[in-house]
């Protein structure tokens, strides 16, 4: 499937996304992982970026793991790191950032004020992490978190663990505890 036809696809949600705050994953590698991020952007009604190169999109894991709601979140597929980035720039909106996860983030994902409305949250590939010029790119606009944990047994989280943190840790900032 080409790549227009993939975004046309897939880019207009059911319903109605929220315009403050957006996940991108760069390089995504497993597509169940996918999957599930996609389950939460839906279940949280925030839009979903995929960066190229990355697996076939009508993988039946993926779908598995998305379910039927693929159809709730609007997903954009960019074919590269630099078309991406050039995306982002030209959004036009008063306040963006991009803001990345790495466990060599400097800051913790939880610290009071770490997120605002227009926050872009970045996450790389499940073997590499985010790649040097979008870990760059972060470092210039809203920085890198990282989500503690005890590396004696554990070296990571998954993929999908991790962006339901900071889809659900930025929520908690940008609107408060849910009711």
């Amino acid at each position: 499937m080409a790549m227009a036809t993939r975004v046309r696809a897939m880019e207009t949600a059911t319903t109605t996304q929220r315009d403050d705050l957006a996940v991108v994953l760069v390089e995504p590698r497993i597509p169940g992982n996918t999957g599930c991020v996609a389950r939460s952007c839906a279940a949280a009604r925030v839009p979903l970026h995929l960066v190229d190169p990355l697996f076939e999109l009508d993988d039946a894991r993926l779908k598995r793991a998305g379910l039927d709601y693929w159809k709730s979140v609007c997903v954009r597929v960019h074919p590269s790191w630099e078309a991406f980035y050039a995306y982002w720039r030209g959004v036009e909106t008063t306040e963006k950032r991009l803001v990345g996860f790495s466990k060599l983030g400097a800051r913790p994902h939880a610290e009071t004020g770490a997120y605002r409305r227009g926050d872009w949250l970045l996450f790389g590939s499940e073997d590499k992490g985010l790649r040097e010029d979008a870990m760059e790119a972060c470092r210039q606009s809203g920085g890198i978190r990282r989500i503690p944990i005890d590396e004696t047994h554990v070296r990571s989280l998954n993929l999908s663990v991790s962006a339901g943190i900071g889809i659900y840790e930025a929520l908690r900032q940008l609107d408060g505890p849910p009711v």
